[in-house]
């Protein structure tokens, strides 16, 4: 048999602002736009959160309460 590979089109990504947990030990980290508070605290170790960027697919959050 034959399977044809359907060519894929590459995701696009950008710098995206996001939010990382300041506890080493934890990877938890969330986007910046999706964020519901100003500064957020870690969900699963309650940590301080901080921002940074990251390379992400494009995602656009259109509920975005201002």
């Amino acid at each position: 048999m034959y399977f044809s590979k359907k060519a894929t089109e590459p995701i696009q990504e950008e710098q995206t602002s996001v939010w990382m947990c300041s506890n080493e030990g934890c990877s938890c980290w969330m986007r910046e736009n999706f964020s519901l508070v100003e500064s957020p605290l870690c969900p699963l170790c309650q940590s301080e959160m901080v921002k940074h960027t990251k390379m992400l697919p494009l995602l656009l959050n259109h509920q975005k309460v201002t």
